[in-house]
């Protein structure tokens, strides 16, 4: 079995050479992008607010910049690129922010994904030294949940010492996650530019010093904090749900990606769904549970902070941005 689908394969070879391609980018023409020029001084890396009883945190590792040809790869490319103009946005490169959670309730601690670390791209990997920002002492995880295990999810398991950057926390990971990645032969079955995602991945999760604690369906990680099975981006991707004196949140992880195109429309999948109609029957689940239960979400690669609510809008739907708290 390959680990993707034939049409993956364009947007696989050029993130073989996505850190040649990142930086050069930049020069590219983007018509009509709705993309400010950089601050003078840092911004800040997260944003803190309330859901009932539970303090939350969004800790950003930083950015992404990938070929915008992966998004609405079974629809018309034209109508992709008018979309994408239409919003303002690149047509060339597809900017993602990488938008970490960090639950305080009761007694738990829990972190959503762990990031790139520094084995991605030069733009992500900044999670720990935005928790120290945030006030967050690592130390302090008392758990780990990794939606998936991409490379921007969980690649930043390791320290440069190949040793758990959080030794102490307790690790989560999906049971058909893990099933999927861990299979004998993956490597040699999947095509050569996909193998470095294969062995980054399989190097991860066998991370000397962490045992994972293997999830399914509606499993509590502590009260109040459960996790769902929302397959389609990855065979076993996992939501988070939290759920405080009657408010809701659903951390989505990579379910839902892109914060105008899966919303306005729900049925385009992207190159790096794996299965992009399985991707597409999970995303309109979550987000018919999240308009009519009026439940906050955070999309992990939205515009930072990127938490908001859902909105029907006719057969469609539309984000709505929480408003920022000082």
């Amino acid at each position: 079995m390959s680990i993707f689908n034939p049409s993956r394969r364009d947007l696989l070879r050029m993130a073989a050479v996505m850190p040649a391609l990142t930086l050069p980018a930049l020069s590219l023409s983007r018509p009509a992008q709705a993309s400010l020029g950089a601050p003078a001084r840092a911004n800040a890396g997260h944003f803190s607010f309330g859901l009932g009883a539970a303090r939350l945190t969004v800790v950003s590792d930083g950015h992404l910049e990938i070929p915008a040809m992966g998004l609405g790869v079974n629809a018309d490319p034209e109508a992709v690129k008018a979309f994408l103009e239409n919003h303002f946005l690149s047509t060339s490169i597809n900017y993602s922010h990488t938008n970490h959670i960090v639950i305080e309730l009761g007694d738990a601690v829990v972190l959503v994904d762990v990031g790139s670390g520094a084995r991605f791209l030069p733009t992500a990997g900044k999670l720990l030294e935005n928790l120290e920002a945030a006030g967050i002492d690592p130390a302090s995880v008392t758990d780990v949940v990794i939606t998936h295990a991409h490379p921007d999810h969980i690649w930043g398991i390791r320290d440069d010492f190949d040793e758990p950057i959080l030794p102490e926390a307790r690790y989560h990971l999906g049971q058909a996650e893990y099933a999927y990645w861990m299979q004998d032969g993956l490597t040699a079955r999947a095509e050569p530019a996909a193998q470095q995602f294969i062995v980054g991945a399989v190097n991860s999760i066998n991370v000397e010093g962490v045992e994972w604690s293997l999830l399914s369906h509606e499993q509590e990680i502590a009260p109040g904090i459960r996790v769902i099975d929302t397959p389609g981006h990855t065979a076993g991707h996992l939501a988070v749900i939290v759920e405080s004196e009657g408010q809701q949140l659903i951390a989505l992880g990579d379910a839902m990606n892109h914060v105008y195109a899966n919303f306005a429309h729900p049925d385009w999948y992207n190159s790096f769904d794996e299965d992009g109609p399985l991707a597409v029957q999970t995303r309109r689940r979550l987000l018919d549970m999240a308009a009519t239960d009026r439940m906050a979400v955070l999309g992990y690669h939205f515009p930072f902070p990127g938490v908001g609510h859902v909105r029907r809008q006719g057969d469609a739907y539309r984000f709505i941005p929480a408003h920022w708290q000082w």
